[in-house]
C-alpha cells in the first residue's frame, strides 16, 4: 500500500468547494505571459514535471506519457496548443492534472494560487481580446488574485480541438477517474522548506508532512464497523484490495461530531508498515513554507495529552493564519490506534500471501524490447523472424517505394529495409554499431526495420499491460498498448507488427520482393 518514492513532487488533490458557499474556487496559473484559471472541480492534483516517454505519431502538443503511480498519464504542452514559443522546464514548471473523463496532465509555467471568486467577478468572454482562441474559454475573472483579468479555460473544448480520440473517449465515458498521489523525492525532503498537506477540521486548519501522505481519497459509500474499537476509529474501508482503518480527527481532538458529506476527505498516511486514513472535513491545499515559519508547540500545551499529536504551529500571512502540524508518529503511538493497526496489518498480510501464491498462474507475454530515440518499445517475440546487423551500405533500388531506405541481400533473398525513425517521424541519427535490423514477416513479405538498439527479451505479466491513451488513429493501431512497469520506472510501448505498414505500402513491397 505504501507508494514508491519517485523523482516527481506529488502535490495533493485540492478539495472540492463547500457546496453551500456562494463563491467558486479556481486554480490560477501562468503560461507564457498570460494568466489562466480552471474551476477546482476537475483538478486532481499538481505535480512536478515527471519523466516522460515520447509517443511517435502523436500530435505535436503531446509531450509524451508519464507514470503517475501506476497509471499512464498523457502530458500535454499548453504552450504548443496556444502556439506560444517553447520553453525549457524550470523549478516552477508544473503539470496540472485535470480529469474530464480520463486524467490528463497539462504543462504550465507556474501555479499562481488557489482563489475563491464571487459570482460578480465572473464575466463572459464576449468582447475581450486574448492571445488565444476565445472559443477555448468559458469565462473571465476580473480583478482577482492580484490579476486584472484571468482567462478561464474550458478543457473539454480544448481537448476536443486537439485530441479527437481522447475527446471521443471522454464523451463516451469509458474512462473512470482516480484520485491518487505520489511521494516526493529524497532531494526535496532535504530542502529548507516544509511541504505540507493542509486540511480543515471544525474550521481549524491542520497539516501533515507531505512525505507521510500516500494519497487523498473520498469517503467510501460503505465503512465496515470494527467491534470494540474506540470511538475515534470509524471503521475500515477497502482501498485497492487492502484494508484501511479510518480515524476521525474530530473525535480524536474531542471536537463536535458532524455527519460526513461530499466535501469530507480521507488523508491516507503511512504509519510504520501499514497505513491509516485520517477523516477530515475538507482538504485545502499543499503548502510550501520555510522551516523557520514553524514553531515548536509551547511546552505547556505539548504536555497536554490532547495536544500531543501536534508538534509544531506554522505561522502564515504575518501570523494571521495558524496551521497546526500533526506528527504521524505520535498518532501511531496511541494505544487504540496501535491495536487497530496491528489487526489490520495481520489481515492485509494474509491477503498479500494469498495473492503471492497465485502469481505463478498469471498469464505472461514475451516481447523483444528495442529502443528508438528516448523510448522503449516491444514486439511479440513470435513476430520477430530474426535480428541482424546493418551492413556498411544499403543498396538503393530505383523502383523501391520512397519509404524504403534500401535493400540488403539476406541469404540470397532481397530484404527491403525501412528506417523506423523516419517511419515514426523521429529525427535522423548517424549509423552506429548499436543499431539493428529487426525482420518481420508482413503478409508473406519479409521486411526489415532499423531500430536504435535491441536490448532484451522480456516476460511481461498481463496485469502490467493496459490500453495506451488514444491520441491519433494511426498511433492507436500501431501503439495501442503499453506495459507500465512502475516499480522499475519503465514504460514500454507495445507495437502491433501487423500495423507497421499500411495496405498500400505492403502492396508496393510485395512487388519489390518479386
Amino acid at each position: 500500500m505504501t507508494a514508491e518514492i519517485q523523482e516527481t513532487q506529488r502535490v495533493d488533490e485540492i478539495g472540492a468547494a463547500d457546496s453551500h458557499a456562494e463563491t467558486q474556487q479556481f486554480v490560477t496559473f501562468i503560461v507564457g505571459n498570460e494568466v489562466f484559471g480552471v474551476s477546482m472541480a476537475p483538478v486532481q492534483e499538481i505535480i512536478r514535471m515527471p519523466d516522460i516517454v515520447r509517443v511517435p505519431l502523436a500530435p505535436r502538443s503531446l509531450n509524451g506519457l508519464a507514470n503517475l503511480r501506476g497509471r499512464v498519464l498523457p502530458i500535454i504542452a499548453l504552450r504548443r496548443i496556444f502556439n506560444f514559443d517553447d520553453a525549457e522546464s524550470s523549478e516552477s514548471t508544473r503539470a496540472l492534472v485535470i480529469d474530464i473523463g480520463q486524467p490528463l496532465g497539462f504543462v504550465v509555467d507556474r501555479i499562481a494560487s488557489v482563489i475563491s471568486v464571487e459570482p460578480s467577478k465572473i464575466e463572459s468572454v464576449a468582447g475581450i481580446q486574448a492571445a488565444i482562441d476565445t472559443k477555448l474559454l468559458s469565462g473571465v475573472l476580473k480583478d482577482v488574485g492580484g490579476f486584472s483579468m484571468v482567462m478561464v479555460l474550458d478543457f473539454e473544448r480544448l481537448i476536443a480541438s486537439e485530441f479527437a480520440e481522447i475527446a471521443a473517449l471522454v464523451k463516451s465515458g469509458k474512462h473512470a477517474a482516480e484520485t491518487r498521489h505520489e511521494d516526493v523525492s529524497d532531494e526535496e525532503l532535504d530542502s529548507d522548506e516544509l511541504q505540507l498537506v493542509s486540511f480543515s477540521v471544525e474550521n481549524q486548519e491542520y497539516a501533515i508532512d507531505i512525505a507521510s501522505v500516500q494519497e487523498i481519497v473520498q469517503i467510501p459509500d460503505t465503512i465496515a464497523h470494527v467491534p470494540n474499537a474506540p470511538q475515534h476509529v470509524l471503521g475500515l474501508m477497502t482501498l485497492r484490495e487492502r484494508l484501511l482503518p479510518l480515524v476521525s480527527l474530530r473525535s480524536l481532538f474531542h471536537l463536535p461530531a458532524r455527519a460526513l458529506d461530499e466535501g469530507s476527505r480521507v488523508v491516507v498516511i503511512t504509519l510504520g508498515e501499514t497505513a491509516v486514513g485520517l477523516v477530515t472535513d475538507s482538504v485545502s491545499e499543499v503548502l510550501r513554507v520555510p522551516k523557520g515559519a514553524a514553531d515548536p508547540m509551547p511546552p505547556m500545551l505539548a504536555r497536554d495529552s490532547d495536544m500531543a499529536d501536534i508538534r509544531q504551529i506554522c505561522r502564515l500571512d504575518g501570523g494571521k493564519r495558524l496551521v497546526s502540524i500533526i506528527a504521524p508518529d505520535s498518532l501511531a503511538n496511541r494505544a487504540a490506534v496501535k491495536d487497530v493497526l496491528n489487526e489490520v496489518s495481520a489481515m492485509n498480510k494474509t491477503q498479500v500471501d494469498d495473492l503471492n501464491g497465485d502469481e505463478d498462474n498469471d498469464d505472461e507475454e514475451q516481447v523483444v524490447v528495442f529502443r528508438l530515440a528516448d523510448g522503449e518499445f516491444g514486439v511479440p517475440i513470435s513476430s520477430v523472424q530474426e535480428i541482424v546487423r546493418i551492413p556498411e551500405q544499403l543498396s538503393r533500388v530505383p523502383t523501391a517505394p520512397e519509404f524504403v531506405e534500401g535493400v540488403i541481400n539476406l541469404r540470397g533473398s532481397v530484404l527491403p529495409v525501412i528506417d523506423q525513425r523516419k517511419r515514426l517521424g523521429l529525427p535522423d541519427i548517424e549509423r552506429n554499431d548499436r543499431q539493428r535490423i529487426m525482420v518481420f514477416l508482413l503478409d508473406g513479405v519479409r521486411t526489415g526495420f532499423i531500430v536504435d538498439a535491441v536490448t532484451e527479451v522480456l516476460k511481461l505479466h498481463k496485469r502490467d499491460i493496459e490500453p495506451a491513451p488514444r491520441l491519433s488513429g494511426e498511433q492507436a493501431k500501431l501503439l495501442g498498448r503499453v506495459a507500465n512497469l512502475g516499480k522499475l520506472k519503465r514504460m514500454i510501448q507495445l507495437v502491433d507488427p501487423t500495423h507497421l505498414l499500411d495496405d498500400g505500402d505492403r502492396a508496393d513491397l510485395a512487388v519489390l520482393g518479386t
